[in-house]
Parts: C-alpha cells; sequence; structure tokens
C-alpha cells in the first residue's frame, strides 16, 4: 500500500485555486470546528502560535475527517524538527524565512528520504506511515510531500527565481506581513509599494511554473491576488474571527444598554 494521495499538492499543480484559512488557537476543538467549515485548506501555525509536536498531532488528529487539507507551518527551517512534524503525519509544509537558494535546498532534502534526501527512516514508529501499516510508506513518501516555502524579505526577492526553480519547490508562499516590515511599511501590507512587489512575485512565481500563495484578512486583496493568479490563498485566521465576532457582539449589545 503507498503513501495517500496528497490531493493538495495535485491542486497545485493543476493550478486550481485553494482557499484557506490560517488556524493559530492551537486547540483541536477549534481545528475541527474549522475542519467543517468549507476551506479547501488551513495552515497549522507553529510560528506564531503556541504550538509545539504533540499539539500539532492532536490537532492532525482532530482533522483527520475534515475534507480541508492540512498544511503545517513550521517555526524554524530546521531539519530535524521538519523530521517530526513529517512523522507525525503532516504531508505539507510551510517553511518560513527563506532567503537563499541553499536554504530552499536544505528543506527539499529535509522532506525527502535518503537518498534523494536527509529524513531520518523512523517510519516504523510514525503517524504518518500508520505505524508501519503502509507498506510501501517509505518508496513512495517523497512523491507525496508537499514543500512550500515562505519568502517574506527583500533577500528571499533577490533569490525568488533560484528558489522558485529548484525541483522539489511545490510553491512559492510570500510573508506580506513581513515583508512590508523590511521594506520599511510594518503593520501596513496594504501599502501601495508593497502591493507592487507583491504583484511581481506571484507573477515571477507563475512564470517559472509554481503555485503562489499568500495570506491576508482584506477580502479585497485577496481578491486582487487571486485574479492576479495566485493559487492558494489564506482569506483570514480563527483569532481574527473570533477577535472580530466578539467585538462585535460586544457593542452591539453595550450599545443598546448605554442608549
Amino acid at each position: 500500500m503507498p503513501a495517500p494521495i496528497n490531493t493538495f499538492k495535485v491542486a497545485l499543480k493543476n493550478r486550481r485555486p485553494q482557499i484557506g484559512l490560517w488556524l493559530a488557537l492551537a486547540n483541536p476543538y477549534c481545528a475541527e470546528i474549522c475542519g467543517g467549515a468549507g476551506f479547501d485548506w488551513l495552515v497549522l501555525d507553529a510560528e506564531h502560535a503556541p504550538n509545539d509536536v504533540p499539539l500539532l498531532m492532536q490537532q492532525l488528529q482532530a482533522l483527520s475527517a475534515s475534507r480541508s487539507q492540512v498544511v503545517v507551518r513550521s517555526p524554524v527551517n530546521a531539519p530535524w524538527l521538519i523530521k517530526q512534524l513529517l512523522d507525525i503525519g503532516a504531508t505539507t509544509l510551510l517553511v518560513p524565512m527563506i532567503e537563499t537558494v541553499e536554504q530552499a535546498r536544505e528543506m527539499v532534502r529535509a522532506v525527502r528520504y535518503p537518498p534523494e534526501g536527509i529524513r531520518g527512516v523512523g517510519a516504523a514508529l510514525a503517524r504518518a506511515s500508520a505505524f508501519n501499516r503502509t507498506a510501501d510508506y517509505l518508496l513512495t513518501a517523497n512523491q507525496q510531500i508537499c514543500l512550500l516555502l515562505q519568502i517574506e524579505s527583500r533577500a528571499g526577492l533577490e533569490q525568488l527565481d533560484a528558489i522558485t526553480l529548484l525541483d522539489g519547490v511545490d510553491g512559492i508562499f510570500i510573508g506580506p506581513a513581513d515583508l512590508a516590515a523590511d521594506m520599511g511599511y510594518p503593520g501596513n501590507p496594504g501599502a501601495p509599494e508593497v502591493q507592487s512587489v507583491i504583484m511581481d512575485a506571484l507573477a515571477r512565481i507563475q512564470a517559472h511554473g509554481k503555485a503562489g500563495g499568500i495570506l491576508s484578512a482584506v477580502p479585497q486583496l485577496c481578491k486582487n491576488y487571486l485574479e492576479a493568479g495566485a493559487t492558494f490563498v489564506a482569506v483570514g485566521s480563527d483569532v481574527g474571527l473570533l477577535v472580530n465576532a466578539t467585538n462585535t457582539l460586544a457593542a452591539e449589545f453595550k450599545n443598546c444598554v448605554n442608549r
């Protein structure tokens, strides 16, 4: 039995737009709720959310029945951690803060078993192989892992073309918040100067035959990115949805009693 087909990877290859949601509440119950909403993909964020490996595994388990495909964002671009995330069952990884071809090439090797890569062969202990019940996992896993690299600085953009062209890189995610800060517009990724650079980056990614992705909580920006050909777009976050809904509900009834 081979490793399961990664349908998110197939969708990116076929340029089918994928609408996603960022999950940063670090809670399996919340993840399960979002898993029933109908998004194409969900990000479990371990960079800026209070997630660790056991907690990420619990969320993967909670989402195992969801039709949404799960992307795990690692906190760092470290092969030892990439190995653990793959073993707990992550099949699509988003790796932040990539700035050089060397870093990108290391990540490609980190998600592949030898001889193509350096992923440790511990599948018999891993949830990824159904604890060795997926008989051909070692022979087929490399083809099903989807690697997304996050570029979010001017240095990374300088290397964008070479990084995108690497075999084994399935998509490039532009990090708008960090990019805006690096360009001198902290907290303002919607600045025209930043948007111009983002649109140029998305065009370059597509020109190389790869999928481009991005996140925004601003609906019009998300629509702009999709119209520009971005393949995987996260249109908000669980934290943002909860903050906005609770603020609105509280204000509605505060205003009612204060009239």
